[in-house]
C-alpha cells in the first residue's frame, strides 16, 4: 500500500525528466506529506505521442460513481486484479499515467512491548540516485450525474505490487516503480494488449531503493515540510 509520499520536484524538472511536450499545470507548492484527494502532477497522454504533465485528484472516481466519496477508498489498485476489477480495467486497458514521486513513507510494525499496543516506525523510501520515482497510475474523468453542468473530475490511482527485498521488512506492499523503457508503453493510450501491459507491473530491483526512520510527524496529514523526510533515530521516537 502506499498512503503518503513525497512530490516536491518543480514542473520544469519534472518536465524535463519525463520528456513531456506540455505542462497543462499551474506548479504546486512542495509536498512532503501528499494525502488521498491531494492535487498531484501526473504524466500522461491524451492522443498518442503528446505526453501532458497535469495536476490530478489523488484517489480515483470511476465514471458510473454516484459522488466523489468513492475515491477515498481507491488511493490503490492491487496490479494482480486491475484487469478484472470494475473500477480499474477500463482504465487500465485505455487510461493510464505516471504519477512522479521523489519518495513515499510506508510504516514498519515495531516488537511489541507487554500489552501495549503495536507500535509502527515510520520509514522514508527515495530511490538510490535520487531521481524522482514513475509509479504506475491509472486516471478516470467523472462528472456529478445530477448536475450535467458541473466541472469534471480528473482523478488517478496508484497501481501496487507486492513488496521486493528491500521492502518487504517494513510491508508487504509496494507501488509499481516502473523502468524507463517501459513508460512509453505504459503511456501509450492506443496499447489495449494486456499481455504486453502487465509483465511492466512488477516489483522494482531492491538496489533502486534506499529506506531510513523518520519521526511521526508524517503521521498527520496536516504536517508538511522537509523536516517530515529528516533521519531519525527509532529507539528515542516512543520512549
Amino acid at each position: 500500500m502506499c498512503g503518503r509520499y513525497v512530490q516536491v520536484s518543480s514542473p520544469r524538472l519534472l518536465a524535463e525528466h519525463f520528456d513531456v511536450d506540455e505542462v497543462v499545470t499551474e506548479p504546486h507548492e512542495p509536498d512532503y506529506n501528499v494525502a488521498p484527494r491531494a492535487d498531484v502532477y501526473a504524466v500522461l497522454e491524451r492522443e498518442p505521442g503528446s505526453r501532458l504533465l497535469e495536476s490530478l485528484r489523488w484517489g480515483l472516481v470511476p465514471s458510473w460513481a454516484d459522488d466523489l466519496k468513492i475515491g477515498d477508498r481507491l488511493i490503490n489498485a492491487r496490479a494482480e486484479t486491475i484487469a478484472e476489477k470494475p473500477a480499474f480495467r477500463r482504465a487500465f486497458a485505455r487510461r493510464r499515467c505516471i504519477l512522479p514521486a521523489d519518495g513515499f513513507y510506508e510504516w514498519k510494525p515495531l516488537p511489541k512491548q507487554g500489552s501495549a499496543r503495536v507500535r509502527k516506525q515510520p520509514m522514508f523510501i527515495h530511490r538510490r540516485d535520487g531521481e524522482p520515482f514513475a509509479f504506475a497510475g491509472l486516471w478516470e474523468a467523472w462528472r456529478d450525474p445530477d448536475d450535467r453542468d458541473s466541472p469534471w473530475v480528473v482523478s488517478c490511482v496508484i497501481v501496487t505490487t507486492r513488496a521486493n527485498e528491500v521492502l518487504a521488512p517494513i510491508h508487504d506492499r509496494m507501488p509499481v516503480v516502473l523502468d524507463e523503457a517501459n513508460w512509453s508503453g505504459w503511456l501509450d493510450p492506443t496499447e489495449h494488449d494486456l499481455d504486453r501491459l502487465t509483465p511492466m507491473l512488477v516489483p522494482a530491483p531492491a538496489g533502486w531503493f534506499v529506506t531510513y526512520p523518520v519521526g511521526t510527524l508524517v503521521n498527520k496529514a496536516a504536517n508538511n515540510g522537509p523536516e517530515l523526510v529528516s533521519p531519525v533515530e527509532p529507539a528515542t521516537l516512543f520512549q
